[in-house]
């Protein structure tokens, strides 16, 4: 009976939808991943470009400071800057006092002077040969008293002129550039300015530089950011346009292999799936030409098949026998009691309770073989397999032939060994573990077969061989032809010899026998004895 197919389940939870959306998530991952590291590298990029146009802006309005600002020539606030909207410049004191500034900017932060109107700037203190060309020695220092006076560097602040016209205010001047040169660039900063109206974001660098009449300002100046911006924004919606169109191609693709690659595992379920509806172990599941796993699968599966089949195929021929075996005493013995019934004096007493024991028997057998079909485990109980064997001995009282236990070292023995000493613990060569029962049941099978076909002698042996411990009963029947000698061993089998039900069993004595032997770990195997007849072994691991 097939079970239904489970209405939660679906397409969604099918091994393809799994793979597929298993694929596409790691794909989405490293995709992700890729594109966030291309743009943080894009983006790195972009701002090293800005950084170093904003150096190379700052140096050269450092440059154009020096070259002109001839002392009492040029005033800072006279200053060709660069346009405001690709490289905004501030220009400041040292005290962080604008002097000059870009046209149109409008505001500006990040580069620590906030404001965009430079305050009136002193004209630069002249030199001497500049006092000597235009004689106007008296003007120009009370021009230079009163710019002092306004600016406060010297009544405010406790600074002046060293002599030589170098500004020597609040600073540190070991730190200053010399006169006429450029110091190296500060810190890079990122800021906004204005221009326009529009605000934009830039990278600001700052530079220091000395001009000629010794004077130190700090250049800022800046690159914008606008082309970082549109790329870095270019590329991200590149990438978000086309990583959905790209996942659904994975997972398509991802679907179709694996819908490919299992469509022999479908073919297998809906194989087994009709083997179980119809019952028929005989057939067996297609096979691809491939040799990946797949087709290992469906190499196995078909084993898996045959054993069943082989096992149902057994086990229907052991009911249908063990049916026919019940069926024929059950038959005899019912017969005699109705004749018994209507006919006393008839009745054959001794028949019935031979037929009862039979059956008794029979009953039995197929009880301990439906145990070991289960997989019922032998005990572990220890004791000597040759006590075993001369107690059986000793009640078949009844038997038509004598059984004699011979007792000695089997030809063949290791040499050397000592057959009275097991090795570990003395007395013990002949211990075995196991069901004390079931091997009883072997010997007694054993030498009820060999009842059957003993002329004169049967014979029961005990011995150590090649360190296993051997039982072997011999007879001097007929024995078992050479190409018969596995096929005793198959339940419910007699020879020709022994199909009348008088004469023999229901031909599962050896069959049960080699069982519970294998069951032990050990073997049973039947051979031509020294007197011409069957010799049967059992072969056992010691204790």
């Amino acid at each position: 009976m097939t079970r239904a197919p489970d209405p939660r389940g679906g397409r969604l939870s099918s091994v393809r939808a799994k793979a597929s959306l298993g694929a596409t998530l790691v794909v989405a991952v490293a995709l992700v991943a890729a594109g966030l590291a291309v743009l943080l590298s894009l983006r790195s990029d972009l701002t090293d470009q800005a950084d170093r146009e904003a150096d190379a802006a700052a140096r050269e309005v450092a440059l154009d400071i020096i070259a002109e600002q001839v002392p009492g020539r040029t005033p800072y606030s006279r200053l060709e800057l660069p346009g405001a909207e690709e490289h905004p410049v501030q220009v400041a004191d040292e005290r962080g006092r604008l002097i000059a500034v870009s046209d149109d900017l409008e505001g500006i932060s990040g580069t620590g002077v906030a404001a965009v109107t430079p305050v009136r700037s002193p004209a630069p203190r002249p030199t001497a040969a500049a006092q000597d060309d235009d004689g106007a020695q008296d003007d120009d220092g009370a021009q230079d008293d009163a710019a002092q006076d306004d600016d406060g560097a010297e009544d405010d602040h406790g600074s002046g002129n060293d002599g030589s016209g170098r500004h020597s205010g609040g600073t540190d001047d070991d730190d200053d550039p010399a006169i006429g040169a450029v110091g190296k660039p500060g810190a890079l900063t990122t800021g906004r300015a204005t221009v326009d109206g529009a605000t934009g974001e830039y990278r600001f660098s700052s530079i220091e530089v000395t001009d000629t009449s010794g004077r130190t300002v700090v250049v800022h100046a800046g690159a914008t950011l606008a082309a970082r911006q549109s790329a870095v924004g270019t590329a991200a919606a590149a990438m978000l346009a086309g990583l959905p169109v790209l996942l659904l191609v994975v997972g398509g693709v991802t679907w179709l292999v694996t819908r490919r690659a299992l469509r022999p595992v479908e073919g297998i379920r809906r194989e087994m799936a009709a083997i179980t509806a119809s019952e028929d172990l005989s057939r067996r599941v297609p096979e691809p030409a491939t040799h990946d796993e797949v087709a290992r699968l469906a190499r196995t599966t078909n084993e898996t098949l045959t054993a069943l089949e082989a096992s149902v195929e057994r086990q229907r021929r052991f009911v249908a026998d063990a049916s026919h075996e019940l069926r024929s005493p059950i038959a005899s013995l019912r017969t005699q009691l109705e004749v018994g019934d209507a006919h006393p004096e008839l009745l054959d007493v001794p028949g019935a309770v031979a037929d009862t024991v039979r059956l008794q028997q029979l009953a039995a057998d197929l009880l301990l073989l439906a145990r070991l079909d289960a997989g019922e485990r032998p005990g572990r109980a220890r004791f000597d397999l040759g006590d075993l064997a001369a107690g059986e001995i000793a009640v078949r009282t009844t038997d038509r032939v004598k059984v004699s236990l011979e007792p000695g070292e089997e030809p063949g023995e290791e040499p050397g060994e000592d057959p009275g000493e097991e090795p570990g613990g003395p007395g013990g060569s002949l211990e075995v573990t196991g069901s004390r029962s079931q091997l009883a049941r072997i010997l007694g099978n054993l030498l009820d077969n060999a009842q059957r076909h003993a002329a004169s002698s049967v014979t029961v042996s005990v011995h150590r061989r090649a360190g296993r411990i051997v039982l072997a009963v011999a007879d001097d029947g007929p024995g078992v032809p050479e190409a018969e000698r596995e096929r005793v061993f198959e339940r419910f089998v007699r020879l020709d010899d022994a199909r009348a039900r008088d004469d023999g069993g229901a031909g599962l004595g050896l069959a049960l026998a080699r069982d519970v032997a294998h069951r032990h770990g050990g073997t049973l195997t039947v051979a031509r004895g020294p007197l011409g007849g069957a010799r049967f072994e059992l072969s056992l691991p010691p204790a």
